[in-house]
């Protein structure tokens, strides 16, 4: 079993940036693909990043293309979701997840795709 944990939540003001971190409890997660993913109050999950396993690959939706960049850092065993221009309509719980996968450069925007899931940071942008 992985645990995953986020830090790096917390308040902003908008235009304003933050640095979520996500790291494994236990074991590496050298060959996993890992998401990012939010839910607001009210609102369902919704897909932030991807970034495949070899790093290579990257994903966004529309709403997050152009201000957050997810990476990993495999020497510090830490995905990372640099979050840029932070608008109030990004306040959420922010959640990392893991999916142990042979395909390297594949990744994944689907919840129902992951393994592991951390419980979350909360992300809060004040106008």
């Amino acid at each position: 079993q992985v645990h995953l944990v986020e830090s790096g939540g917390g308040l902003v003001q908008a235009g304003g940036s933050l640095r979520l971190s996500c790291e494994p409890s236990r074991r590496t997660f050298s060959r996993y693909a890992m998401g990012w993913f939010r839910q607001g109050p009210g609102k369902e999950r919704e897909f932030v990043a991807a970034i495949s396993w070899n790093g290579d690959n990257t994903y966004y939706p529309d709403s997050v293309k152009g201000r957050f960049t997810i990476s990993r850092d495999v020497a510090k065993n830490t995905v990372y979701l640099q979050m840029d221009s932070l608008k109030p309509e990004d306040t959420a719980v922010y959640r990392c997840a893991g999916k142990q996968t042979p395909y390297s450069g594949r990744y994944y925007s689907t919840g129902d795709e992951y393994d592991y899931w951390g419980q979350g940071t909360q992300v809060t942008v004040s106008s």
